[in-house]
């Protein structure tokens, strides 16, 4: 069984990275900020605080996974719900475990599974085979994330975007149960001047060498 482990702050790309990585090597694939994204939308919907410990553990305690697939967890104000959740140790210790499960026994019988996030490499999945810390400039992530929250059709100006990023970053660091910081093993990806196709290999270079994988044959 072989775990992949990708981390990094938004918009650096990892979650396109990881799910086209997963697909090279037939791996499944878990967007765990999804998990986060679900309980703060759940908060909300309740009309709950995110930063209350009593209601977003609750909502982290009664998560629906069938729920990942709700199309508001994409935008922009889950992901502000889903940093402040992350941030509550309770919140972080329901969901631990579900990871771990997923990461060592992946669904469908896979040979592997490949978990983006902010604390894979460092709390999650302390040893999986293969670590990345996935970044990329500030200018370079918040132009991307105004452009993919444009074509969402949301009205949103990029200084908005950059500030809700930098505010993001000082909590996901700043936190004091997991935060985000790369692994002491991890390879260090830096996006900023790399096009998908770039990253991607570059990836796969770094996870060859240390899991001794490439990418599946096409039509297998």
């Amino acid at each position: 069984m072989t775990v992949v482990a990708i981390d990094g702050p938004a918009a650096s790309g990892k979650g396109t990275l990881a799910r086209r990585i997963a697909a090279a090597l037939g791996y499944v694939h878990l967007d765990t900020g999804k998990l986060y994204r679900a309980v703060g939308v759940a908060v909300l919907r309740n009309g709950g605080d995110p930063d209350d410990p009593v209601a977003a553990t609750r909502a982290a305690l009664a998560l629906d996974l069938a729920t990942l697939d709700d199309p508001e967890l994409a935008g922009d104000a889950a992901a502000q719900a889903a940093s402040r959740v992350s941030a509550i140790p309770a919140v972080r210790q329901a969901l631990l475990q579900f990871q771990r499960d997923f990461a060592t026994r992946p669904p469908g019988g896979a040979p592997g599974a490949v978990l983006d996030g902010r604390d894979i490499g460092t709390v999650v999945c302390p040893d999986a085979d293969a670590k990345l810390f996935v970044v990329a400039s500030m200018e370079v992530r918040a132009a991307r994330r105004h452009k993919e929250l444009l074509n969402r059709g949301e009205t949103i100006i990029y200084a908005r975007v950059l500030e809700d990023l930098q505010e993001r970053d000082a909590r996901d660091s700043a936190r004091k149960v997991a935060p985000m910081k790369p692994a002491p093993d991890a390879v260090i990806l830096d996006t900023s001047a790399l096009d998908a196709d770039a990253a991607f290999d570059a990836a796969m270079r770094a996870i060859g060498k240390r899991t001794g994988q490439t990418e599946r044959p096409r039509g297998q």
